[in-house]
């Protein structure tokens, strides 16, 4: 029996059905380490570092000189690899960031934006079963293209990949924390710790349940979780497909991958593929508890359903063969078009970010870009004649809402 299960269309409601992410249980967990943070400051942070992540060092802060000399551990082939990816994020993150506009919309009223970036933001990257430096150019080359003057990087443990590359990218402002603890840092501040304008990056259910209960406090990207791919196709190879599903398996055993298709001999095929990939994954113990629980093979009568049932999923990564299906597609977190787009590409060196909405969130908004470490400011400048012209409508509009004071402040200025 093969490990990817085949289902009709009649199980699509079951399927597409998401597993609720136990966030509760985090909560309570996570609650008095935000509140011992807050409280405590750098005290708290070192506790629980040496608690979690066999930190035995002093500082919490990685210096400058130690990350430099990380980075000359770095092999060739991967420096060369980042400037690659990072070079691709920049020049996407660029035609991201919103313009200054300036529009006058009848004479004498003159409206407009301005654009400043945030202040401080701080990345959170992962270092436990992966380390993700190709998280930390996501979350930083974006901040950098933006402005932001003083970027963060934190994450558990010394991963040279991680380090050594915020140095190679010019981010000396590193840390070794993790956890919810790093999150409290980052949206209270402590004394060696600066307080985030934003925190960005995934992680895992105790980051994520402290980024949801820290989220009036400091700006957040989102609440992520566990990582998902669906796949609409009618053709294609069946060994890029099995590969495809295999690659966001690999992620974590809660991750899921899900083909949606018309062809019932594509579906065979590619749950043959994936039990034969498995057998030489290095992975393969985490990718085929994700395959078995959570991931399958939809089949539907036709590709407009695909896409019907792929908007109401809201996937996070979503692979279609063609770009004549993207009139039919409304929420996804990122999308994927034909056989030489795989998700892989995405995830590092293509240039869109990677840091993307999952449960569901696709429906709401898309993912981080350079426009989230940018506050777009309004002005508006009005002259004599325009503030009279348009003197009757506000005093009308504050008098009918109670507030005389509103309109006295116009009517002020032609006694």
């Amino acid at each position: 029996m093969a490990t990817l299960r085949i289902f009709p269309k009649a199980k699509a409601t079951t399927l597409l059905k998401r597993k609720q992410v136990a966030l509760d249980a985090a909560i309570s967990v996570v609650g008095p380490i935000l509140e011992a943070v807050q409280t405590r400051g750098d005290a708290a942070l070192i506790e629980y570092a040496r608690k979690f992540d066999a930190f035995d060092r002093k500082s919490l802060r990685v210096s400058s000189k130690e990350a430099a000399a990380v980075a000359k551990s770095l092999s060739p082939q991967f420096i060369k690899a980042v400037k690659t990816a990072a070079a691709n994020i920049r020049a996407f993150a660029k035609v991201q960031i919103p313009k200054p506009t300036s529009i006058e919309v009848s004479p004498g009223l003159k409206l407009g934006t301005v654009i400043r970036p945030l202040d401080t933001v701080a990345a959170y990257i992962p270092s436990g079963r992966y380390p993700l430096p190709s998280t930390l150019l996501m979350t930083t080359q974006p901040a950098q293209v933006a402005g932001v003057p003083n970027i963060c990087v934190t994450s558990p443990r010394m991963v040279p990949e991680i380090f050594g590359t915020a140095h190679l990218l010019g981010v000396e402002n590193t840390f070794l924390i993790g956890g919810a603890q790093a999150i409290a840092a980052f949206a209270f501040g402590t004394k060696t710790v600066p307080k985030a304008d934003r925190i960005v990056g995934p992680g895992n259910i105790f980051v994520a349940a402290a980024k949801k209960l820290l989220a009036g406090d400091v700006g957040i990207d989102f609440v992520a979780g566990p990582t998902e791919i669906l796949i609409l196709a009618s053709k294609g190879n069946p060994r890029w497909i099995a590969a495809d599903m295999l690659a966001q398996a690999e992620h974590d055993t809660d991750a899921a991958a899900i083909l949606l298709t018309t062809n019932t001999k594509l579906a065979e095929q590619v749950a043959t593929e994936v039990d034969r990939q498995l057998e030489s994954l290095p992975t393969a113990a985490v990718a085929r508890e994700a395959i078995r629980k959570n991931s399958a093979i939809l089949i539907v009568d036709t590709m407009e359903e695909a896409c019907e049932l792929s908007n109401r999923f809201a996937p996070e990564h979503l692979s279609v063969e063609s770009d004549k299906w993207l009139k039919h597609l409304r929420h996804a977190g990122g999308i994927f078009i034909g056989g030489y787009s795989p998700e892989a590409a995405g995830d590092y060196a293509s240039g869109p970010n990677h840091v993307l909405p999952t449960s569901g969130a696709a429906r709401l908004r898309g993912g981080l870009s350079a426009a989230d470490f940018v506050k777009v400011i309004t002005t508006q400048h009005l002259s004599p004649e325009a503030l009279q012209k348009l003197a009757p409508a506000v005093t009308t509009l504050a008098r009918a809402e109670g507030l005389e004071a509103h309109a006295r402040s116009v009517e002020e200025r032609f006694r």
